[in-house]
């Protein structure tokens, strides 16, 4: 069959394209290198999820960060939906003074942000936000009820005269036409058995293959067929045959994530076609962020039910002048379980530690990170199982980006002592699971790869969609403008010559 777009990734940028595409009567299909979740028992547990890695595929990426001397291999997850199947369902827009290094305005992305959340029928409240941007049209649905856990955590903000809000969520509270949220509390880093998480399969890739989309599943592409400057198609793997395939279109869009999109990039070569090459991989970005831990006197969660509901945006300015940037957010999230605490803690700790696991709540900070060259994704002489040269990864954090985060670390360490903690701990993270800005969009191909529609410098053709087009990294998660900017730029890919 003949197609007039492929689509590499099916993750929030992905996904909200090929759902854009196929409304404008385009023949496209999907390819994505995962499968489809089980949606079964083991989706709930925390061993096989978090501890076994049950998606993590078989090609690694060799990492280098906080400082190491010398890289790791990491296993990145993969599956039908891309990280949105593991996300939280955090749904937050970026502020207009986010974009003052984008090549657009927040007017620009604002009603394609209401377009997405209705889409994901994201459930909030107007308003309560200290800090919203401008809006066109309100929520949806309105959220559910804070839990006890949550609860706790907004007395206590609210006691230090902060202004706690009801963090907005892509998860189904309020539709019976659908299954919808127990509360549980393996949300946040699993996939949802119930199908209750507004996720990218049971939302918009649904709505996009019953509007025409194909899909393919379980193919690894490993490199985009340019001609006189013009993508002309894919090759790649099936990873179930080990067959090798073809697929060609007049439209290559890749979605493939802040480490995947640069890395296919760089294998076919695009950084010595564009003018904008030297751009491809660098200034990747996470977030600067960190879990904070309380042990507290008694049991925080008795009931182990769903808390992922509030979020502080009362800092998010406060260091604008000084560093240029916003400082980020605070939000309540889950703890895990004793077997994850104790794997993760220190040898002569990890019984005390998963002893101590009920008395636990965390605080997760979401501190924007700078752009910076020498971050980046490049190219190992490593071939992976499908015979494609292996990513790396070079990261380290800033001296601004660490100074956000713990200027949030430090009201967040208010929060929980003023909930009752005796105690608390900080854990960084190391998943890029928000990474952005390895193909970043700009005005020209001297500062940037990609131009303000998100196609690459000096080709026809190709496309970049995911988070890499990030300039700068805000202090929210990234997910909703993804999906914002995605449906911003498919009408301009839809009528490409």
């Amino acid at each position: 069959m003949a197609y007039d777009a492929v689509i590499i990734g099916s993750g929030f940028g992905g996904a909200f394209t090929a759902l854009a595409l196929v409304e404008a009567g385009l023949r496209v299909v999907l390819l994505e290198r995962g499968e489809p979740v089980a949606r079964d028992d083991d989706d709930w547990s925390p061993r096989r999820i978090l501890l076994e890695g049950r998606y993590a595929g078989p090609s690694p990426i060799q990492v280098r960060q906080y400082g190491a001397s010398s890289p790791s291999p990491l296993h990145p997850m993969q599956m039908l939906g891309g990280n949105s199947v593991l996300y939280g369902g955090a749904s937050l827009r970026l502020r207009p003074t986010d974009m003052d290094h984008w090549p657009l305005d927040y007017a620009d992305l604002e009603p394609h942000y209401s377009a997405a959340e209705t889409h994901l029928t994201v459930h909030g409240v107007q308003g309560e936000d200290p800090h919203e941007p401008p809006r066109s049209a309100d929520f949806t649905s309105p959220p559910v009820a804070l839990t006890a856990p949550a609860q706790r955590i907004h007395r206590a903000a609210s006691a230090l005269g902060w202004r706690p809000f009801r963090l907005p969520m892509a998860i189904n509270f309020s539709d019976p036409t659908r299954p919808r949220c127990i509360l549980c509390n393996t949300c946040d880093g699993y996939p949802c058995r119930i199908e209750a998480k507004n996720d990218l399969t049971t939302t918009v890739l649904q709505a996009a293959v019953d509007a025409g989309l194909q899909i393919r599943a379980g193919a690894a592409v490993g490199e985009i067929e340019m001609m006189s400057g013009r993508a002309r198609g894919v090759v790649g793997v099936d990873t179930t045959t080990g067959d090798e395939f073809r697929v060609t279109a007049d439209r290559i869009i890749v979605a493939a994530g802040a480490l995947g999109s640069p890395a296919l990039l760089l294998r076919s070569g695009i950084d010595e076609l564009s003018p904008g090459g030297d751009w491809i991989g660098r200034r990747l970005m996470r977030h600067c962020n960190a879990v904070l831990t309380g042990v507290f006197p008694f049991v925080t969660n008795p009931d182990q039910v769903f808390h992922k509901q509030v979020c502080l945006t009362d800092f998010y300015e406060d260091l604008r002048v000084e560093l240029g940037t916003a400082v980020g957010t605070i939000q309540d999230i889950y703890t895990p379980s004793a077997d994850v605490i104790k794997h993760f803690a220190p040898l002569g700790l990890r019984r005390v530690a998963g002893r101590l696991t009920q008395y636990m709540q965390n605080l997760l900070v979401v501190a924007e990170d700078d752009p910076q060259r020498d971050n980046r994704v490049s190219l190992t002489d490593e071939r992976d199982l499908y015979g494609h040269r292996v990513a790396r990864v070079d990261h380290d954090y800033s001296v601004a980006d660490v100074r956000r985060r713990d200027y949030l670390i430090h009201r967040a360490r208010r929060i929980l002592r003023r909930a009752g903690a005796w105690i608390t701990r900080l854990y960084e993270i190391d998943s890029f699971s928000h990474g952005m800005g390895t193909v970043g969009m700009g005005e020209s191909p001297a500062s940037s790869a990609l131009d303000a529609r998100c196609r690459v410098w000096g080709t026809e053709g190709l496309w970049v969609v995911d988070g890499s087009c990030f300039p700068t990294s805000a202090g929210v998660n990234p997910s909703l403008t993804i999906a914002a900017n995605a449906l911003r730029v498919a009408p301009s890919i839809a009528l490409a010559d």
